[in-house]
């Protein structure tokens, strides 16, 4: 089934030729509901987002696409007790550059590379950039990346390895942002927060969740949240089980993010549909420093949709959450730690129950945060 280009907001459809990246006025867009496959219709050959090709967007015209491919997806389930409770540890951080960001990108790639596109602009905190550059360079692409000049160089270094050309820029996270977008008439802006084929890469996760768990849906799914791509992913991915017949309930999402930076848990928990005033200042958790989600509304959607909803975490609980992790073998990046301290709040409040089956969604490497542990753990590099 060919989708089109959707603006959730007005309803407009627009087809997916040409590429575009966002609608008129810059609304940010999403594709057309798509119809969810089943157990027969998985590429057993294939792994990752591939495994799951069918329940992929179609291109006009029957265009056939080779995927760039890294080997992503496909990434272990691992059963741990943390707060008291079982939870199953979704170990996004085992991916080709280290972060869940390579779901998505290896599926815009391929996507906007057989619509000839073979030049892209992004802007990331830094594993966004990263995924980008890599995927990019192996399907033969130029990529440039805006960055803030306070991300981590193991992320910026990353970048550069593949080839990209990146460029620091002054300020927050929002003014690399805004950077980009005046850049967009002259590179296609391929951002992992505005394109839509990015959120149909990121869907792959619940498709991979339900068939790791023997085909069916968890109770609670829970993910740190920016910009809320696994958020959407996730609702997108197990909304087309549902209608697909695969699962009968969708699971509860829960979005994690810090209290230093948490527009969309904010606005959450106040009932809003809309932005309410939140303090922003810096966190450890970086990958989730985003002080003004494109994509508010439509996050806020989904939450509500699932039942889920949002936990706001301090620096402490998060740098303890990834210490707490690192001792029992998982070292992840303290943005990637904030499922497990959300965690141990929804089970105290009693919003989760210790025998339902919830997952946290770890999504990037600790080698990504050298810098950081070094801190928290009180040593010099």
């Amino acid at each position: 089934m060919i989708p089109k280009y959707l603006d959730p907001r007005s309803g407009q459809t627009f087809p997916l030729d040409p590429p575009r990246w966002c609608g008129p006025d810059q609304a940010p867009l999403l594709l057309t509901p798509l119809p969810g496959i089943g157990r027969a219709e998985i590429d057993e050959g294939a792994r990752g987002p591939w495994r799951y090709r069918a329940a992929l967007p179609e291109l006009p015209g029957g265009t056939d696409y080779a995927p760039i491919t890294l080997g992503e997806g496909g990434t272990p389930l691992l059963p741990r007790r943390l707060h008291g409770a079982a939870a199953l540890l979704k170990a996004e951080w085992i991916m080709p550059t280290g972060s869940f960001k390579d779901r998505g990108a290896t599926v815009m790639l391929s996507l906007l590379r057989a619509q000839g596109v073979l030049a892209v602009l992004e802007d990331s905190s830094g594993n966004g950039g990263a995924a980008v550059a890599a995927y990019a360079a192996a399907g033969g692409m130029a990529a440039t990346i805006l960055t803030p000049a306070s991300t981590s160089p193991a992320k910026t270094v990353q970048m550069r390895a593949h080839g990209a050309a990146v460029e620091l820029v002054p300020g927050s996270r929002q003014d690399t942002a805004d950077a980009a977008i005046a850049r967009a008439e002259a590179i296609f802006y391929a951002s992992h927060n505005w394109h839509p084929f990015f959120l149909h890469g990121t869907k792959t996760l619940a498709y991979e969740l339900w068939e790791d768990l023997g085909f069916r849906a968890p109770d609670n799914v829970i993910v740190p949240c920016g910009a809320g791509s696994n958020v959407l992913g996730c609702e997108i991915g197990f909304s087309e089980l549902l209608r697909a017949g695969q699962i009968d309930r969708l699971p509860r999402i829960f979005a994690a993010q810090p209290a230093a930076c948490a527009p969309i848990a904010a606005a959450f928990l106040a009932g809003a549909d809309t932005p309410v005033p939140v303090t922003i200042a810096p966190t450890i958790a970086e990958g989730t420093a985003i002080a003004a989600p494109i994509r508010l509304a439509e996050v806020l959607g989904a939450l509500r949709l699932t039942q889920g909803g949002a936990v706001m975490l301090t620096e402490a609980e998060i740098a303890a959450a990834a210490l707490d992790l690192a001792r029992i073998g998982v070292y992840v990046e303290p943005t990637a730690a904030q499922p497990a301290a959300a965690f141990a709040k929804l089970l105290a409040a009693g919003t989760i129950g210790a025998a339902q089956t919830t997952v946290l969604v770890l999504t990037g490497s600790g080698l990504k945060a050298t810098p950081r542990f070094a801190d928290m753990l009180g040593v010099t590099l």
